[in-house]
Order: structure tokens, then sequence, then C-alpha cells
């Protein structure tokens, strides 16, 4: 093959979206990462969202159950956690994982371990749920500000589009039936065929749940269009404060199971359980062709079986997940308050949440022009001068500039103080050039 041979349309297409801020800002920080003795002006890591307040229960755990992440005994068990697997998974695992997700709900659900599909986190569960419900061309609702990574899950190799819902400031950004049924008319006069609606529920980026007035609105809207929800609950143990989480789940079982075939839950262990290096995700549909598909496919994202094996044995103890879910999510409120008080004594208003690994951060305030491009020039500046990596609402397709992005949980308290104190310098000098403009 010559070096000029063409590839495929998918390897040079730009759909995978990693030319976005959202992952130019972890490139920053690959290349100048913050620590606090050998790097202290180093770039702190606040775009990615990842749980690491309570991994010390984790490695408590297993140093108590030194069992869980061993072979076991002799080379029996290692042999059967070397050879072929089924593409099921193992029995033991997804029990484990539906009486997890049941706990998480406050066991006001039950999940069948027989509909649930394992895949290689919620990426893989995304994308292999767009293949199964949608072709190329075809269209999915998704509200806006939304996820950045769903233009690679839901588009990229697919060939399927996102068609935003755009959401507002004015209303704290929620989605309403008004916007879901002007999205649809639009898609239906430019000859799109919507197929799906994907509501992430906590929402990710803004760390809100979903009310269930608004659900029961959202299942009502899919029955009457006759398209798909996925509903992503990959963030519903890291609900903290009031309103509780309200997963579609326990609004089917209300509906005694009534068209619920176009309903399809995504869930994983990387947030709520801090483990998104162990890429386990899982696949929930009422529908059993879905179920079939989901199953066969899976085959190209597999979860090992010695990963699988050890939360089985860990999910299952459910002494240790009471205990870990409870102070999980108190953890996660003080370290919520925190940051958001420290922003507040900087000058700074968050959006009010109640769930996830970050906040919304409001920075309208501090645009010099308020446009994409006034955002963007306003990141460059905290990306270079203050060296802290926060997203900006644009990449994840917020209609008003100066919202971002702030995650707070993949940091010590410590790290986390040096990022406030940061922010507050960078802002008074904000305030110090606009005065001399302005004198």
């Amino acid at each position: 093959m010559g070096p000029g041979a063409p590839l495929s349309k998918i390897a040079v297409s730009k759909a995978h979206g990693e030319d976005s801020p959202y992952f130019a800002g972890w490139k920053a920080y690959d290349e100048d990462p913050y620590d606090a003795v050998s790097n202290s002006a180093g770039v702190i890591q606040m775009g990615l969202a990842e749980n690491q307040v309570s991994f010390d229960l984790l490695e408590d755990y297993l140093e108590h159950h030194p069992e869980t992440s061993s072979w076991g005994s002799g080379i029996t068990s290692f042999k059967e956690n070397a050879l072929f697997q089924d593409y099921h998974g193992l029995q033991s695992f997804r029990k484990a994982m539906a009486s997890f997700m049941e706990q998480i709900r406050g066991k006001r659900v039950k999940f069948d371990p027989d509909r649930m599909v394992l895949t290689a986190g919620a990426t893989a569960a995304n994308e292999l749920l767009t293949f199964i419900l949608a072709d190329p061309g075809d269209v999915f609702l998704v509200p806006t500000p939304y996820y950045p990574g769903f233009d690679r899950d839901l588009q990229w190799r697919t060939g399927v589009k996102i068609l935003p819902v755009h959401c507002h400031s004015s209303n704290g950004f929620q989605l309403t039936l008004a916007s879901l049924q002007s999205a649809y008319s639009n898609a239906e006069a430019s000859n799109f065929r919507v197929k799906g609606l994907l509501i992430t529920n906590p929402s990710n980026p803004l760390g809100t749940a979903m009310s269930r007035s608004l659900l029961e609105e959202i299942l009502d809207f899919i029955e009457e269009k006759n398209i798909h929800l996925i509903s992503d609950e990959i963030y519903s143990g890291s609900v903290f404060s009031y309103p509780e989480f309200i997963s579609v789940a326990e609004l089917v079982e209300t509906r005694r199971h009534k068209t619920c075939e176009g309903i399809h839950i995504v869930y994983s262990l990387s947030k709520d359980l801090g483990l998104p290096g162990f890429r386990v995700g899982t696949i929930y549909s009422y529908n059993n062709r879905v179920v079939t598909t989901a199953r066969r496919m899976s085959s190209f994202s597999l979860v090992s079986s010695q990963t699988q094996k050890m939360l089985a044995s860990m999910l299952s103890d459910e002494e240790f997940t009471t205990k870990y879910i409870r102070t999980n999510r108190e953890r996660l409120r003080k370290r919520h308050s925190y940051i958001v008080q420290g922003l507040k004594d900087a000058g700074i208003r968050c959006l009010n949440g109640n769930a996830g690994l970050f906040c919304w951060m409001n920075l309208t305030q501090m645009l010099e022009e308020k446009s994409v491009e006034g955002e963007l020039r306003l990141w460059k500046m905290i990306l270079s001068e203050v060296k802290l990596n926060v997203s900006p609402g644009s990449s994840c397709y917020c209609v008003e500039p100066g919202w971002f992005r702030v995650c707070f949980a993949n940091m010590t308290e410590e790290t986390l103080d040096v990022a406030l104190r940061r922010m507050k310098v960078f802002v008074e000098k904000i305030k110090g050039r606009k005065k001399k403009l302005i004198s």
C-alpha cells in the first residue's frame, strides 16, 4: 500500500470533535499538569468530571476484602478468568449491577438482570444504542447545553446527526415541552427523520436533576411522535440534595409498562463509583429486540471477566454499597457547597445545582464581547494566565455566551483552594482593567 492511499470517510471525518476547546483544554493540562510540589504553577484540571472524593472507601473495602481483587485460589480460577466468556456477561455481575441501580433509586424500581447489556462504559452504550435505533442521516434531539462527547458518541461512526434543542438561562436551562415541539417541527421542515431524544438526567454540564412532571411530558412526547428515548443516568447516584433523583424507570413502573418499548436507560460505574478506568457501562432497554441486538453488538465492547468478578463481589455487599452511596452523596454535597461559596467570594455566581461532579459557572459579566468569540477569548485567558482548564459553554452548545462547566471532585481540597485563589485574583484583575478603560 502506497503512502498516499486514501482512508475511509470515518477516518478523515471531523465529527469526533477532538478539535473542540473541551478536548483542547485537556491537552494543555497534559502538557503542563499542576503538582503542589514539582509544578505549582501548572494547569489545574477542572475539565474532567471524575469522582475521587470517595475513592478511599473503595480502597478500604479492597484492603479488608483482598479476595475481591485476587484471581482466587489456584490455577482453576485463573483459567476461568482467562478463557472465553459469553458476551451476555456474568450473571453474578448483572445481578449485582441491577441491585446497585435499584439502591441508587431508593429501591422504588426493579431491574431485571436478564435485560441488562454490558458495555465498555457509557460511551460505548450510547453509540451502540444509536446504531440500533437510527440509520445514517437520521436525527436525535439533544437538549443543550450537553456533554461535548456526545458529538463523538452519537455521530462520528454512526452517521446519525444531533439536532440541538436549545434551552435558556431564563428558566435555569431546563428543557420545556415547547422547545421540544419546536425542535421537532424544525427537523421535519428540514426533511430530517427524527428517531429519538437523548436526555442526560441528572444533567451534564448543568448539575441539575429533572422533575417528575417534565419526565411525564417527555414520555408523552415520545409516545405521540413514536420516537425513542435514551435516558443517560450515569450521575443518578450523585444527586446530593433536594429534589431527589427521579429515574425514567419509575415512570415506566407507574404506567404499568404500557408503551415503554421506546425507552432505554444508560448507566455506568465511571461517575457514581469513580471507576472510569474499569470501563463498565450498561444498557437497560424495555424493548426485547433492542436487548437482543445490543447483546450481539456488545461483542465489540466487552467488559473483562476479571473486572466483572471483582465488581460483582463489591456491589453484592449491600452493607458496603449502602454506606458508599450515603457517604459519597454527603461528600459531594459538601464539596459542591465549598466551590460554590468560594466562587461567590470571588464575585462569581453558579446555577443552582443538586447533582454531579461540577457546577455551571456564570462569567457573562467578564466578557468583553457577548459572543462565542468573546467567550473563547476569556477561556483562553483562564487557561493560559490563570492556568485552570474549565470547559466553555460553547463546547456544550450553550446558546448564551459566558457560561462554563467547572469540575470539583477530581482533586484534593487543597488543590481546589489553589484554583479558587487563582480565580479570585483573576476576577480582581479583570475588574481593574475595566475600571481603567472607564476612567
